[in-house]
């Protein structure tokens, strides 16, 4: 199951207190303070690892406490601090504050971290509030309270490529073409429910992600079909491959609702590398074909396949390179 968004409660651990300790030696009856400070509280830390492709974990656990620190002890011993707890999610992960909507990350690269709940501080023991006029003073500081605090986890794959279109445009079939994923494919719209990610060989050394975008439809930005809950994973595509059937009645339309849903919801979006994908021309007749010579000034570049008869996957394969190498030139 793909759960790409979960609310958690982070709770850091309390300070120990520090504590009221007087030497006691054989030939010293009054000895000094000596009381030692308390340990300080563990930290909440949330980290990207790359192993990591849901957030399906956070449906079965959603609160997180970390060990608070231990108490001071006599001879100025300090309490041991308690350990700081780390919470893995994917790369891609966006974490925010519940209450507020501050985001408090963005984790992108494995092993990036950051620390959502800071453990409260030590207090501090007797000894350090002795004075030349108050030599044994009989308090001591309490330790601080741990942060707590809700925040909310939301994924945004990370991929190469991205596809875009209506439902039933032939997305899925086409990953399963072109990478070893295995999405559910079958002719009625909203087949994809979840993202799908595959690896894509190029040649022999080279690959890249490509991802399976469940279809969009006008109003997507506004909540509709499956609208925001999916929009959010197109925002971290490199290129954008725009899929639209051939046999489609208007090719153009078509394309601008697309376009307008990402611009509505992102208009970064729109200044992204994009290659237009006319798909199913197996099923294409002499009138369908024509429409390729309406589109030759086209705003952005044009490829035709077939993703159940191959025709032409492999040159797309080269194009989608090509349009990779373009970008990190930029």
């Amino acid at each position: 199951m793909f759960i790409d968004q979960a609310k958690i409660r982070v709770i850091a651990g309390n300070g120990g207190h520090g504590v009221v300790s007087f030497r006691r030696e054989k030939y010293v009856p009054k000895g000094g303070p000596d009381g030692g400070d308390g340990g300080k509280g563990g930290d909440v830390i949330v980290q990207a690892n790359s192993h990591l492709h849901t957030l399906l974990d956070f449906r079965y656990k959603r609160i997180f406490k970390a060990p608070s620190g231990r108490h001071g002890q006599g001879a100025k011993k300090t309490g041991r601090s308690g350990k700081n707890i780390v919470i893995k999610v994917p790369c891609g992960t966006l974490i925010k504050d519940a209450v507020t909507g501050e985001i408090l990350a963005d984790l992108i690269d494995d092993k990036q971290q950051v620390v959502v709940a800071k453990g409260g501080k030590g207090g501090r023991g007797n000894w350090h509030f002795a004075t030349p006029t108050k030599k044994a003073p009989r308090f001591a500081e309490e330790g601080k309270k741990g942060e707590t605090r809700e925040i909310v986890l939301e994924l945004k794959l990370i991929a190469d490529v991205g596809l875009v279109g209506l439902p039933n445009a032939g997305k899925s079939t086409l990953l399963s073409r072109l990478s070893t994923a295995h999405p559910k494919i079958a002719d009625y719209p909203f087949t994809t429910l979840t993202p799908n990610l595959g690896i894509v060989k190029f040649k022999e050394q080279h690959s890249y992600v490509l991802a399976d975008i469940p279809g969009l439809i006008e109003g997507a930005h506004q909540g509709k079909g499956l609208g925001l809950n999916f929009l959010r994973h197109i925002e971290r595509t490199r290129v954008l491959a725009f899929l639209i059937e051939i046999i489609s009645d208007n090719i153009f339309d078509t394309f601008e609702v697309l376009r307008n849903e990402l611009g509505k919801y992102n208009s970064r979006l729109l200044t992204r590398p994009a290659i237009l994908i006319l798909t199913k021309v197996d099923l294409a007749d002499e009138n369908d074909l024509k429409k390729l010579d309406q589109l030759k000034n086209f705003t952005i570049p044009v490829h035709k396949i077939s993703a159940v008869t191959g025709e032409g996957v492999g040159e797309l394969n080269e194009k989608f390179w090509d349009l990779l190498i373009e970008q990190n030139k930029q």
